[in-house]
């Protein structure tokens, strides 16, 4: 993959989506890319509004994506934790599976520390940008096929104005046919599975890789080695 970022330009990269505008990081609410206010999802919404009474100092709105809006890795998440990002206001931060991922960009050069305590500290990604699926928290951490499909063009506004150099690492099955769905492809032609890449028409790569949750974890199913294993494996893709 060419080593040299494709420019704002050529990418199509909103004018209200540069550093001055961009709040700590986290992608402004362009009604594009992201919308703050958004309400498209009746269940959604209605569990917002009911955690912000249970949890009146959490974030508790739709979480924007994080990192570097030229990014070269985009990681594809499934959707906000209740006591994470959806507590935060960042993606991944405040619960397990965000220890383990920002250790691990760290490691591998993508983060400028190890650890994302708040969307305020000063935490920075460099040449990677962390997004959802979904980007409002659901009950019990798992969306609807249809909320999905709601959020979906989100994202999809996202990967477009990608380059073709884009390397893209979803976490989990869902993330996975997020992703395929965003770009217009067929899920059943790019079977899931760790460490599975794909080769897109668009030219960007696809890696798949379990996703970094408690759960996963502590089954080992996911070990920080095979997880590292994926970031090594990406940061040799984009040399």
């Amino acid at each position: 993959m060419a080593t040299s970022k494709t420019s704002a330009t050529a990418r199509k990269i909103p004018t209200n989506s540069n550093a001055a505008g961009r709040e700590f990081g986290l992608w402004p609410s362009d009604g594009v890319i992201f919308d703050q206010g958004c309400t498209q999802c009746p269940r959604l919404a209605k569990f917002l509004a009911d955690s912000k009474r249970e949890y009146p100092d959490y974030y508790c709105a739709p979480v924007a994506p994080f990192g570097d809006p030229q990014a070269r890795l985009i990681i594809v998440g499934l959707a906000p934790g209740l006591h994470g990002a959806n507590a935060s206001g960042r993606p991944f931060t405040g619960d397990h599976a965000g220890l383990i991922l920002y250790r691990t960009l760290h490691r591998f050069g993508f983060a400028s520390q190890p650890e994302s305590t708040s969307r305020t500290d000063s935490l920075r990604l460099i040449d990677c940008r962390i997004s959802n699926s979904v980007k409002c928290v659901p009950p019990q951490n798992k969306p609807l096929p249809e909320e999905i499909r709601t959020c979906n063009h989100y994202l999809a506004s996202e990967l477009a104005m990608s380059g073709t150099s884009t390397l893209l690492l979803a976490l989990g099955s869902i993330a996975h046919g997020a992703a395929l769905r965003a770009l217009g492809l067929k899920a059943s032609q790019y079977t899931f599975a760790h460490a599975a890449e794909h080769s897109l028409p668009s030219g960007q790569t696809l890696i798949d890789s379990y996703h970094c949750s408690r759960y996963n974890t502590q089954t080992r199913r996911l070990t920080e080695d095979m997880f590292a294993a994926i970031f090594a494996r990406a940061r040799e893709l984009l040399k």
